[in-house]
């Protein structure tokens, strides 16, 4: 028997009509307690890693066995992902287990997973699943962070993940949620080292500090970690939380010696600039006495966390107060170079309060 065209248009006009009818009648059920059926849980999964598996094609994954990602990384994740996907320190409840689908254990789903792909997962999210995009799409450096912590967690207990990540932190100073993680989780001295890419707040100029707290809560500074973790507090709390740390004293640190090639130009860009490439001082604005509060000090900051800080300025990603667009500015006229040798010798520098 021959299928004839008009057939095949009434079929293409009454499937979408009928399937119309279905969804308004209210028959289709949306209920997350009855599951998918296998076929609908199989196909959806399919899609899911297809789509997951092509889009990091594209993708080149760097180096992530550095430490020093794992922290900040580690301590975003109990704030914001363990509720779902429970931690080491923490298992999901039953509400959580009763998601459809629910979210998965990721002990077991990671080694699954390219680092590439992982990334993918982290910084878009999951349509569907209630997995969310990460929060700002401008730090992948923040994403890889994660990446090479979830790399590391299928192999952690509870010890290592609780030194890592910083929870049951020092006191009450600088609470960020109920769960007992704090800003000292991540900030506090003894937890920091010259390779942390997490910056030393204790000393630091309070205006700098409101200004950025701020700009953190206002998300006109991207970070996906930052974000979240001043988002949850309230504007009032933001001059208190920055007098703390603009308060406490920064005790001296023993850093490990650089070269002292790479010191030297670190310190000929901080006193005399480049002028041939337009690279004014740093001392022209940093540190400088009488000189503008809030600017911040540099000085006995963590080199990672330096170079880091540069390169965001470099590509035109780090922003917050009205006055980030000079250090776009210039930073863009600094070489790959330069980063290092800035980095090297503010480190290694004793921190000056103008």
């Amino acid at each position: 028997m021959m299928i004839r065209w008009k057939h095949l248009i009434v079929l293409v006009i009454v499937l979408p009509v009928l399937g119309l009818v279905v969804a308004w009648s209210g028959l289709m059920s949306v209920g997350a307690s009855s599951g998918h059926w296998a076929a609908t849980d199989w196909f959806l999964h399919w899609v899911m890693r297809n789509s997951v598996r092509t889009a990091a094609l594209s993708v080149e994954a760097p180096p992530l066995d550095n430490p020093a990602l794992l922290p900040p990384a580690a301590g975003h994740f109990e704030t914001g992902c363990a509720i779902c996907h429970g931690s080491p320190a923490q298992g999901r409840s039953d509400a959580v287990r009763a998601m459809l689908p629910p979210p998965p254990d990721l002990k077991t789903v990671v080694p699954t997973w390219t680092d590439a792909q992982l990334f993918e997962i982290v910084k878009h999210g999951v349509r569907f699943t209630g997995m969310p995009a990460w929060p700002t799409q401008m730090r992948d450096d923040e994403v890889w962070a994660m990446v090479a912590f979830l790399r590391k967690l299928p192999e952690m207990d509870t010890n290592a993940y609780l030194q890592v990540s910083g929870l049951h932190g020092i006191g009450n100073a600088g609470e960020v949620s109920p769960l007992p993680i704090t800003c000292e989780s991540c900030h506090a001295e003894k937890r920091l080292t010259n390779d942390s890419i997490i910056p030393r707040l204790a000393g630091q100029s309070e205006p700098y500090l409101l200004n950025s707290l701020r700009a953190y809560a206002q998300r006109q500074r991207p970070s996906g970690v930052m974000e979240v973790a001043v988002g949850t507090l309230a504007d009032e709390s933001l001059p208190e939380l920055a007098r703390y740390y603009a308060k406490q004293a920064r005790p001296p640190r023993a850093v490990s010696p650089a070269d002292a090639q790479l010191i030297e130009k670190g310190r000929e860009l901080a006193e005399k600039g480049r002028p041939a490439d337009k690279v004014p001082a740093c001392f022209s604005c940093h540190e400088k006495p009488g000189g503008n509060p809030a600017y911040p000090r540099i000085s006995g900051q963590n080199a990672a966390y330096i170079m880091r800080q540069l390169r965001l300025f470099h590509a035109g990603v780090r922003g917050g107060s009205s006055f980030s667009h000079l250090m776009i500015e210039v930073a863009s006229k600094l070489k790959e170079e330069d980063f290092a040798a800035l980095a090297a010798f503010f480190a290694g520098r004793e921190s000056r309060v103008p």
